[in-house]
């Protein structure tokens, strides 16, 4: 099965955090279902042209939260996400990727008033396809 996980090799964000974070969505949005079989670690891995180790630790990460279940023999499974988890974990994504971008925005001396019209304008754009 292919994923759909694009790498941004130019991105200061850690490759784990790229791949745990897409995955993650795919999860929550329902794209890839209760019961997946997910590719093996190698294979994976192999994909995506990164070590075994990054997604290991992807795959331990969404496990410990609950997405993922790993059955000893049979491979890696998307697990079952209640609605109401589905929710939390997609209204937390988009609280920390807001955190992520006032934090950045902070960073490089942004007031409160412009980081209010870049994300007026980022809302008008986004959903106006």
């Amino acid at each position: 099965m292919k994923i759909p996980i694009q790498i941004n090799e130019n991105s200061a964000e850690p490759l784990y955090h790229q791949i745990e974070n897409q995955l993650r969505s795919l999860i929550i949005t329902g794209q890839l279902g209760e019961g997946t079989h997910l590719p093996s670690i190698r294979e994976f891995a192999g994909a995506l042209n990164c070590s075994v180790i990054t997604v290991r630790r992807v795959y331990q990460d969404l496990e410990n939260e609950g997405l993922l279940r790993t059955k000893q023999g049979t491979g890696t499974f998307v697990a079952q996400v209640e609605a109401g988890e589905r929710e939390n974990y997609r209204l937390k994504a988009a609280e920390e990727a807001m955190q992520a971008a006032v934090q950045s925005g902070k960073a490089v001396g942004c007031t409160e008033e412009e980081m209010e019209v870049l994300f007026r304008e980022a809302l008008r754009v986004n959903y106006s396809k």
